[in-house]
């Protein structure tokens, strides 16, 4: 059979990729494991009987019957055979009676041949330690997309370079080293997931983004546990040996802490966290190919999670409050004391988060335990949301300079427009997400207004067109000089 093609089973057209090793009959077909036994099954739930499919001479039983009586009925029925012969084969084929099989070229003819187009695994090379790049190239493919968050850049890169680098090493001794997850703290908006997309597109690594909402104890309505890993596996184009050097990013990991004053089972809390404690440490985990669920249909893979990468990222929301609830404790008395609202206008208070504050929160010793590594990102100031207006590859400015640059007009924004959007942004309290709901608002009419004059060269935003009752400067084209050649003289006139 061709390497280019991989056969496919002809009743539920699965590829040979996904159902594993098939049963090859004859003209070609093929029949997956899954179908073969679902079909014996059925047959045995119609109890068919032996004499339907096979006659007594071919199970060795004797004719009870004495030679001339055979021969008088032989003769009868020879007749009608020959009558019959055409229509018998029509509606008995092989001879077997009262039973209808389906026509197989009509199966082909539907599914539109015998093999499907075979995807091209490349074999899996070895790591080469030289070609692993170090921390500092790392932050620095990160800065360009990334405004601040230098603590979260340094610990993310030197986690992915220490990642490669026990991948690599892995069978090289006895000394085995460990991974270190990571767990990111931040408020919504500073970075957590668009850092994690941004390292993603960076990286030659399979990377899975998961979101931790969903999750539900094994059981319940919702995805498993397992889905996370995969998710993975899908990115990885269901090679268990690339997925297991891969990095998954569990968002939203706040939403599975325990709830408080619940009296029943928490299925989409705790439970969840015990149930992500052995995919954490490392374990053989069987997980659906293609499906987030576990059914009779999907194939199963085993995937190791011991070499896989786990960030965890959520905003917890209230655990500023827990923290300052623990640091007013060691508040002194007397003249020198602190006071209690020494802390409500710290706005980096989440960097002083420790272990109990998480366990308080509602995480489970165990599962902090597994997240040896606690990065924070501090919220974003005035300062630091112009420079994510301005200067990253992919700046919000820059989308719509291009998007008007089609139009042949040249956008501009000054400086008092962008502290305007800043301050606006603010204002919602949701990080960086604010930015872009912003210059939709007042981005909309001159969208739409700019395509009806073709004489329009460059608009600038001023801060009256953010702030107040102004609008934006416009400015039209300058007409070009004439060329001098051929038809001067009317051009010349037409410009006086």
């Amino acid at each position: 059979m061709s390497e280019e093609y991989e056969s496919f089973c002809f009743m539920c057209k699965r590829p040979e990729s996904v159902t594993g090793k098939m049963l090859r009959l004859s003209d070609g077909l093929c029949v997956c494991n899954d179908c073969l036994q679902k079909t014996i099954d059925m047959s045995k739930s119609m109890n068919f009987s032996p004499d339907m499919f096979f006659n007594k001479e071919s199970m060795g039983v004797q004719n009870e019957k004495p030679e001339e009586a055979e021969e008088i009925e032989e003769a009868e029925e020879t007749e009608d055979n020959e009558k019959d012969e055409s229509s018998a084969k029509k509606s008995r084929p092989n001879g077997y009676p009262n039973v209808s099989f389906i026509n197989i070229n009509d199966l082909l003819g539907q599914f539109g041949g015998r093999q499907a187009p075979k995807k091209k695994k490349k074999p899996l090379e070895p790591i080469n330690l030289k070609d692993i790049p170090a921390p500092h190239e790392i932050k620095k493919k990160l800065d360009d997309y990334v405004i601040g968050q230098e603590q979260a850049k340094k610990i993310i890169s030197v986690a992915v370079y220490n990642h490669y680098k026990r991948v690599a090493t892995d069978t090289m001794d006895e000394i085995e080293i460990e991974k270190s997850n990571i767990l990111m703290i931040g408020p919504t908006g500073s970075g957590k997931t668009y850092l994690v997309k941004t390292l993603a597109k960076l990286l030659n690594v399979p990377l899975a983004i998961a979101d931790a909402t969903s999750l539900t104890e094994a059981g319940y309505i919702g995805d498993d546990i397992e889905s996370v890993v995969s998710k993975l596996l899908a990115a990885a184009d269901n090679d268990v040996e690339r997925a297991e050097r891969g990095i998954i990013f569990v968002d939203e990991i706040d939403k599975i802490a325990r709830k408080k004053q619940q009296t029943s089972r928490d299925v989409s809390g705790e439970s969840v966290q015990q149930g992500m404690l052995k995919l954490l440490e490392g374990a053989e985990i069987e997980v659906p190919v293609g499906a987030n669920s576990k059914n009779a249909m999907v194939p199963l893979a085993t995937v190791n999670t011991k070499n896989i990468l786990f960030i965890c990222g959520g905003a917890f929301p209230d655990l500023d409050d827990i923290i300052k609830q623990r640091l007013n404790k060691q508040t002194s008395i007397g003249y020198t004391a602190d006071l209690k609202d020494k802390w409500d206008k710290e706005k980096n208070i989440l960097s002083k988060v420790t272990v109990e504050d998480l366990k308080k929160f509602g995480m489970i010793p165990e599962f902090v335990g597994r997240l040896p590594i606690i990065c924070t990102l501090e919220g974003l100031n005035k300062d630091m949301l112009v420079q994510i207006l301005r200067e990253p590859k992919n700046a919000i400015l820059k989308q719509y300079q291009k998007l008007l640059n089609l139009d042949e007009v040249d956008l501009k924004f000054d400086d008092g427009a962008l502290e305007a959007i800043a301050e606006k942004a603010l204002e919602k309290d949701t990080g960086a997400r604010a930015l872009r709901a912003i210059i939709e608002e007042f981005m909309l009419d001159i969208m739409y207004e700019i395509p009806k004059d073709k004489n329009i060269g460059t608009v600038t935003i001023t801060r009256e067109y953010i702030v107040g009752p102004g609008g934006p400067t416009i400015e039209m084209r300058t007409l070009t000089p004439p060329v001098i050649g051929v038809n001067t003289a009317p051009q010349i006139a037409q410009s006086e």
